[in-house]
């Protein structure tokens, strides 16, 4: 959530214990990366929590800027490399795993640029219009392909992997980023936030759905 502290800190809460059910359901190593997304989410949504209460006042300057760091290190730097690396991981069809790989050296290379303009240029964010407003000094004639660059790399893994109900979850970003663009343009780096709980039960009904699939194969060899 990402309209107040207490939806924030409230979706935070939420997500995380989905995180934590969602870790518990992992039976393979290869599942683990994908298995802490929701956590991750969670840690995000928190770290707004911190924004929204410290960007009321002029007090507590130290954790308005950590918790800025946090949620877009989190949203830009980990988010461009972690998903096409999660659905690498767990992907055993070699021609699909070639895709991912292209995708994730492309989302390492995203993760660098957005790394370079949060840590060696002014980063600052401010309450507007009931939003959270984020800046970097990236350069705005880049905006638009980096941003295709972090779509690509964000959704397009969902849909080549062929796990089961995989494509669901890249449906589910592609809906939410479409309708974060059309009507909170400004904020689409915080109202994209918005979709996180759905993304994230997805992900734990994913794994839960898998190792029961698992268990039926192994039960059945028996």
């Amino acid at each position: 959530m990402c309209f107040s502290a207490g939806a924030s800190f409230a979706s935070g809460i939420v997500i995380s214990a989905i995180g934590v059910a969602t870790v518990k359901e992992v039976y393979k190593p290869s599942q683990r990366v994908f298995a802490i997304i929701p956590l991750l989410f969670g840690i995000q949504q928190l770290a707004e929590g911190c924004l929204w209460i410290t960007l009321s006042g002029t007090d507590f300057v130290i954790v308005k800027k950590i918790s800025t760091y946090v949620f877009l290190i989190t949203a830009q730097v980990l988010w461009s490399f972690v998903i096409p690396l999660s659905v690498l991981l767990m992907e055993v069809e070699p021609r699909r795993k070639k895709v991912l790989w292209v995708l994730l050296v492309i989302g390492i290379l995203l993760s660098l640029y957005y790394a370079y303009y949060l840590f060696f240029f002014n980063v600052t964010s401010q309450i507007l219009d009931c939003h959270i407003l984020y800046n970097t000094e990236s350069p705005q004639s880049r905006a638009l392909p980096t941003f295709m660059f972090y779509l690509a790399v964000t959704i397009a893994p969902f849909f080549v992997s062929r796990i089961k109900r995989m494509y669901l979850l890249g449906i589910i970003m592609s809906l939410s980023c479409l309708t974060a663009a059309i009507f909170y343009k400004l904020y689409l780096t915080s109202v994209w936030c918005f979709f996180a709980a759905i993304i994230s039960i997805f992900i734990y009904l994913i794994l839960r759905e898998s190792k029961k699939a698992e268990a039926s194969i192994n039960n059945d060899k028996r």
